[in-house]
């Protein structure tokens, strides 16, 4: 079986018809959603209506849930960020939004034999950055079992989204994958020096694992595979003028770096890593 898994939608309706189309042309069994459907881009209803019609399982990512429930503290949350919650929440109806509260946190099966289990960030909050570059512990914990999981075993390969940095390691016999995002691609390890082409991260990013479904033997092959589409990404810039931080959202889809390298910096720095010699 082929299953196709994407993540990291943000609203951006022209990546994911793109990509839609690129699995088709695949033949691909299923598709799986890991969340982050809605925010930034100033498509999420029609991104919500796509994915709903065309992915078997969809899961639940923080932003899914920060921008379309109720904040109590709002009025305590910097101005910036109020806009940004009211604005997001403008776009969709309520339907949409009681749509994306009761998405699933996790998903597993088992695939030739290993069981993989699937979450948007981590196994334990969906708002948590587990880097490619990250601690050998850090990454082990996300095999970890957790009262969000859908069973308390200890998975052999697990596929999360969030970080929309593409990656696959393997430590202690097991496999962590991040599938990269459909409409907000980023590369965060970043030199105008060594850089090639921004059309090298700009693409939509997408995960294909393919073996036996169901299966708890190692008796067949599972193999994972890495797509980039390429999109219009001036023709998802069109409407532009709708969005109330148009600077930010071009300059993330054109240049594939996050609007805010500072915040990544000192989770680098965290990590030991000197930002000055990257």
């Amino acid at each position: 079986m082929k299953i196709a898994i994407i993540s990291d939608i943000h609203g951006n309706l022209e990546a994911l018809k793109a990509t839609l189309k690129d699995i088709e042309k695949r033949k691909v069994d299923k598709i799986i959603c890991l969340g982050d459907i809605i925010a930034k881009g100033v498509h999420p209803k029609e991104c919500i209506s796509l994915i709903r019609t065309n992915c078997e399982i969809v899961l639940q990512g923080n932003c899914d849930v920060h921008f379309s429930t109720e904040h109590k503290n709002i009025d305590e949350m910097n101005e910036q960020e109020q806009k940004r919650i009211k604005w997001n929440k403008s776009l969709i109806n309520k339907e949409d939004i009681e749509y994306l509260l009761n998405l699933p946190f996790c998903h597993e099966f088992y695939m030739s034999g290993s069981l993989v289990r699937l979450f948007h960030a981590t196994p334990t909050v969906n708002n948590k950055a587990i880097l490619n570059v990250d601690s050998i512990e850090t990454k082990y914990k996300m095999f970890l079992p957790s009262k969000n999981t859908q069973s308390q075993d200890i998975a052999d390969v697990v596929i999360y989204g969030h970080i929309h940095h593409p990656y696959m390691d393997k430590i202690y016999n097991k496999t962590i994958i991040n599938v990269g995002s459909v409409g907000n691609a980023f590369d965060v390890i970043r030199n105008k020096n060594k850089d090639s082409d921004v059309l090298e991260t700009t693409k939509s990013n997408y995960l294909i694992i393919e073996g036996e479904y169901g299966s708890r033997e190692y008796s067949s092959y599972i193999s994972f595979q890495f797509i980039k589409v390429p999109y219009d990404i001036d023709r998802e810039l069109e409407d532009e003028n709708l969005n109330i931080e148009k600077e930010n959202y071009r300059f993330e889809l054109k240049q594939g770096m996050y609007r805010d390298m500072t915040k990544i910096n000192e989770n680098f720095k965290k990590l030991g890593i000197d930002v000055d010699k990257i």
